[in-house]
């Protein structure tokens, strides 16, 4: 009887914990029986294990867990066409999680999360596609109240603060109605059912995180702009020597304008010097005209003899000689 109790002992605990599970924080558990799952009692929704310790029937039941959490899809971006036959580059992001768990797990063969994706991610580009397909470029890429002026070529993203700017060609300056968060509201609206309904998820939030153009068109917008920036250039240049070429002018004519004054002033003062000089010699001269015919004959004299080499050719008997001969009658 005791060689009995042992296997039985053991195959009792072996079935035990076959028949335990347990379902990790964050995970939900269903478990299928013949290929079918479980549903709860008196619905047909398929029965959910909470975390926590968990029995089943052992070899019947197997159990599959899934991430009960919120998920992030952030996939690559997608070009999509406006009403303007212009192309775009939108990279975007959906937060969903599982709902409906029976649903999902038949849906995705097994509760793979790739499938799941795979297929949310359809109804994503195809709901964004007719939404984008209706609008042009300027709506797209700017908010409601943002009264935005659309400009050059750039990014748009959402986390930051938006940049609404694209190129001039494209959508010109001018004030636009901006739709863009009008877009994101009816997407989600569109796949939150869709994706309840197909799939067995709750679609929580999608957003456009970038807004690009594709590059064969940003290049040939660059090429514009800088060819726009270097007219711009030229004309500001232009206008610079024009205002400097005035401004020489200008200030070449102050300058003629000081010196005419400055040589005007100049020839008064002289004038007026040689004038007070004139008279000044003519009251000397008034009174002893002899003395000062004296003086003037010496400073002659002086200016005639001051070298050996020089060679007068005078008439002794001028007047030029006439102190000279008086000095001599003097000295006899």
């Amino acid at each position: 009887m005791r060689k009995l109790m042992i296997p039985v002992i053991v195959v009792f605990i072996a079935a035990l914990l076959m028949s335990m599970f347990v379902v990790q924080e964050g995970e939900r558990g269903i478990v299928v029986r013949f290929g079918r799952i479980l549903k709860a009692p008196d619905s047909d929704v398929a029965r959910i294990y909470e975390p926590g310790l968990h029995f089943k029937v052992p070899v019947f039941d197997r159990v599959r867990t899934l991430d009960a959490r919120i998920q992030t899809m952030d996939d690559q971006a997608d070009r999509f066409v406006t009403s303007e036959k212009k192309d775009v580059i939108i990279d975007t992001y959906v937060k969903w999680k599982i709902e409906d768990f029976g649903q999902y797990y038949l849906t995705t063969g097994g509760g793979d999360a790739s499938t799941a994706e795979a297929l949310l991610k359809r109804k994503v580009i195809d709901s964004l596609r007719a939404e984008i397909g209706s609008r042009e470029i300027k709506q797209i890429v700017s908010g409601p109240d943002r009264g935005n002026l659309i400009d050059s070529n750039a990014v748009v993203e959402e986390d930051d603060a938006p940049a609404t700017e694209i190129v001039a060609e494209i959508a010109p300056r001018k004030e636009v109605e901006g739709q863009r968060d009008q877009i994101m509201a009816n997407v989600l609206a569109d796949i939150k059912v869709s994706a309840f309904k197909d799939l067995g998820v709750e679609v929580v939030d999608f957003r456009m995180k970038k807004i690009n153009l594709p590059d064969e068109i940003s290049e040939s917008i660059y090429r514009r702009m800088r060819a726009e920036r270097e007219s711009v250039a030229r004309k500001h240049r232009s206008q610079g020597r024009e205002k400097a070429e005035v401004i020489r002018a200008q200030s070449e004519l102050e300058v003629a304008k000081i010196l005419a004054d400055a040589n005007r002033l100049a020839a008064v003062v002289r004038g007026n010097a040689d004038a007070q000089t004139a008279e000044i010699y003519s009251t000397a001269f008034n009174q002893d005209p002899e003395f000062y015919s004296f003086l003037r004959s010496l400073k002659a004299y002086e200016n005639s003899f001051n070298s050996k080499n020089d060679i007068l050719v005078v008439d002794p008997n001028t007047d030029f000689f006439r102190y000279m001969k008086e000095s001599n009658a003097v000295a006899n």
